[in-house]
This record gives C-alpha cells, sequence and structure tokens, in this order.
C-alpha cells in the first residue's frame, strides 16, 4: 500500500511533509536550518564510492563527464593521486555515484524537505587533504545558494554524507544555526594572508551580526548524514591530521524550482567564474544556466521547469551529445565556437508546458534549452 502523508502542514515553511521526519525533526530542521541522521547510509554504498573515487584519481576509469579538482597546495608540492586531488564534482551520470544519490531512505529525507519532484542539482565527493600548513584544506564560511542560479531556496536542500569518520582534528562541517532565516551575502575570495585557497572556494562577507551565533562542529560517524538548507552558514576547517577526510554529497531541488539570472547580482562574480571554466573545455556562448542543465538528473517524480542535460563531450570532434528530454541531438562547433544544437530523435517525454515537441535552436549566442 502506498504510504500517503500529510501535505498540508502549514507550520513549516523549510519541510514540506512529515513522509520521513517527525515532529520533533521538523521542529528542529524549521529552527536550525540543518539535521543529522544517524547511520542513514550503509558503508558498503559508501566503500564503492571511495573506490570510484580512487579509480579516478589513478586513470584506472574514464571520466567522462566527471571534473576532478585539484588541491592547489598539493600542486604546487607535486602531489599525486589521492593526494592531489581534493574533490570531484558532477557525479550524476556515474553509476557507482548515482547508487548514492538515489538511495530510498535518504530520498525519502528528501521528498520531507522539497516534495515528491526531485531533482539532483549538483554532486561531489570532497577529498579533504592533510594540510601542509598553507591552510588551503579548509572551507571559509558561506552559503551554498551562491552558487545556484534556481529558486526558491526553501525547495533545495543538501545531503552531506560521512565516509570515514568526521572529527574537529580532520575539518568537519560547522553550521551557523538558524541563518538559514536570513539573506543571501555577498560572496569571494578570502584575503591572500589567510592562507592558499582551492578554486570557488567562496567565503560570505558577512557583517557582524552572527557575532553571537556560536559554531556547532559537526563531527560524524562513517555513514551519518546532515540536511542543511542553501542559506545556512557553514564552512569547514583544516585538516590537523595525517588522514583524508571523505565525504560525498548532493544538493537537490525540486524541479518545480525555476531558473533565474543572476547577471549584475552578488552571483555575477561565480557565474562568470563557472562561464570561463566552460570556455576553456571547449564550451563557450552558453549561458549559466547551460552549467546546471548538464550537471542536474531527475532522481524522483516528474520533471518541470528544471530540465536536464545527459551529455559526453567529445574534444577531438568538437561535439557535444546531449539528450535534454525532449530529444536527443549533438552541438556541433564551428571556428568561431557558436554551438548549434542539431536534434537527431523526437522527443520521448514532454512534461514542461509549453514546449515543442522538435525544438529547433541553432546558431544561438545563449542556448537556453
Amino acid at each position: 500500500m502506498e504510504y500517503r502523508y500529510n501535505t498540508n502542514i502549514s507550520d513549516y515553511k523549510f519541510s514540506v511533509s512529515d513522509l520521513a521526519l517527525t515532529r520533533q525533526q521538523q521542529d528542529f530542521y524549521e529552527v536550525n536550518g540543518y539535521l543529522v541522521i544517524p547511520k542513514l547510509i550503509p558503508d558498503y554504498l559508501l566503500d564503492r564510492c571511495c573506490n570510484r573515487f580512487m579509480d579516478l584519481c589513478y586513470d584506472r576509469v574514464p571520466r567522462n563527464q566527471i571534473t576532478m579538482m585539484k588541491d592547489i597546495s598539493r600542486m604546487k608540492v607535486g602531489g599525486q593521486g589521492e593526494y592531489l586531488f581534493a574533490k570531484a564534482q558532477d557525479l550524476l551520470w556515474d553509476e557507482e555515484f548515482y547508487e548514492y544519490a538515489r538511495f530510498p531512505k535518504m530520498l525519502d529525507y528528501i521528498e520531507s524537505f522539497i516534495g515528491p519532484n526531485v531533482m539532483a542539482m549538483h554532486s561531489m565527493f570532497i577529498n579533504k587533504q592533510p594540510d601542509i600548513g598553507t591552510n588551503s584544506s579548509r572551507h571559509p564560511v558561506h552559503q551554498d545558494l551562491h552558487y545556484f542560479p534556481f529558486r526558491p531556496a526553501n525547495l533545495i536542500v543538501a545531503a552531506w554524507t560521512a565516509c570515514v569518520p568526521v572529527t574537529v582534528d580532520n575539518g568537519c562541517l560547522y553550521v551557523l544555526p538558524g541563518t538559514h532565516t536570513g539573506d543571501l551575502y555577498p560572496h569571494n575570495y578570502p584575503e591572500p594572508k589567510y592562507g592558499e585557497i582551492n578554486k570557488m572556494y567562496h567565503e560570505a562577507k558577512i557583517s557582524n551580526d552572527y557575532d553571537d551565533h556560536k559554531k556547532v562542529f559537526l563531527e560524524m560517524d562513517k555513514g551519518d548524514t546532515v540536511f542543511f538548507h542553501p542559506l545556512l552558514l557553514h564552512g569547514s576547517g583544516i585538516n590537523k591530521t595525517q588522514d583524508l577526510r571523505k565525504v560525498i554529497s548532493v544538493h537537490y531541488a525540486s524541479s518545480n524550482c525555476h531558473y533565474i539570472d543572476v547577471s549584475g547580482t552578488t552571483q555575477d562574480n561565480i557565474k562568470n567564474e563557472i562561464i570561463d571554466v566552460m570556455a576553456k573545455k571547449g564550451i563557450r556562448n552558453v549561458d549559466y544556466t547551460f552549467a546546471w542543465k548538464h550537471r542536474c538528473r531527475l532522481i524522483r517524480g516528474v520533471k518541470a521547469n528544471l530540465l536536464d542535460i545527459g551529455y559526453n563531450y567529445n574534444y577531438k570532434q568538437k561535439k557535444l551529445s546531449v539528450d535534454t528530454g525532449l530529444g536527443s541531438g549533438h552541438f556541433d562547433s564551428d571556428d568561431n565556437a557558436n554551438w548549434q544544437l542539431l536534434v537527431t530523435s523526437p522527443a520521448k517525454r514532454i512534461n514542461s508546458p509549453g514546449t515543442s515537441p522538435n525544438p529547433k535552436i541553432s546558431n544561438n549566442k545563449n542556448i537556453s534549452l
């Protein structure tokens, strides 16, 4: 029998149902903006994710669309393999990591926060390096919404799971409870005097408003998972041990969310930084939302506004194969790096009102599917 739950709870702003949450858990999340669930993810699944990351570090498997990000300090001293890479991103089209993103018990919690139509929007395996005295292993205090060109914020939630025990010593997550009820702050790189910083590790430029908010350090055992709101101020300290601190995380959003134009806002800097990274990969003349549509994936329910694009980019052929959910095809680039979508098969499903079953997009300087 299908489980039915109350979707008309009017008391809560930051969760939508009691599918997996108790009243006490909803109360806690409402006030604090985060919630830790012990031993949610089984060891075998986390071990598979750790092994996959190792395979990627040592080129034992193709990386495909996964982005491997190096620790800036380790790179300078010639680090290799797992002692070079700080993070793997865009994991959702890798079937090993996908098993984490779609783990049913976790999705029940996700559905409780954001509703039944669940898109996984951002994914990463974080491999915090033992710090070598440069402070590069830290992640300054920040809000995840700074990176996201979609809203509303209350229909977005992060899942962050410890793959090994995480402690204050190895740089566990810390949170500032209750800050999810505030505004999105401007972010930028911290001042160099505080040490080296990895790419896109921006810091919230907060005032003294939160001097009275004490950090809560979330020490967690393997399999423990913390869910948190995208406006919650949080970060992590340096890894003072000699062991690698491994975590896997996915941000989820309701497919009923919508993309926004962040141009001219405090998010302009991260938008431009990501577009520059895409250009270096040969993907030019696309807008910021393209970066998100290619990395997201429907996990549960139906698509609505947040369409995903499954893709593979062939650098030699300058061809980007895509599946938009409306039809599949590829982008070709000419010498001027203008992209053209050539649809090669008809639509299999249409879930968004007003879309055409035969989209034709050619020579657009801003491609928005």
